[in-house]
């Protein structure tokens, strides 16, 4: 079975550590032969680690781990990579990857022309 982990920062704000579960119940239900979680890099629960672990329990053979961030950022690119690669490596039998960050996308330019009324 193959899981997406959506991972965001983490905020001290309820409001905004929610936001991310709301986008990985809509990723769910546009996905629905897909496992899909959130995870928080700091600050909150859950955890990557413990949100990879949750995976392996529900059967995830491969999980992709997703940078909910904008730009290729130290975050993106380095924090969430190794934090990804710790927790994996207890498990030697699941593969386990991580994509790169939203970015340059015309699906983003489409949602920023929305909200703007362009």
């Amino acid at each position: 079975m193959k899981a997406i982990i959506i991972i965001d920062h983490g905020s001290r704000y309820p409001a905004a550590n929610d936001a991310l579960f709301d986008v990985v119940k809509r990723m769910q239900e546009l996905t629905p032969d897909v496992l899909v979680k959130g995870a928080h890099m700091e600050l909150c629960e859950p955890t990557i680690e413990q949100v990879i672990d949750d995976c392996v329990h529900e059967g995830a053979t491969h999980i992709i781990a997703h940078p909910y961030m904008l730009s290729p950022g130290r975050h993106a690119i380095r924090d969430i990579p190794n934090m990804v690669n710790e927790a994996a490596a207890k498990y030697d039998n699941v593969i386990i990857e991580v994509t790169e960050p939203l970015g340059l996308d015309d699906g983003i330019i489409r949602v920023i022309q929305k909200r703007c009324g362009v």
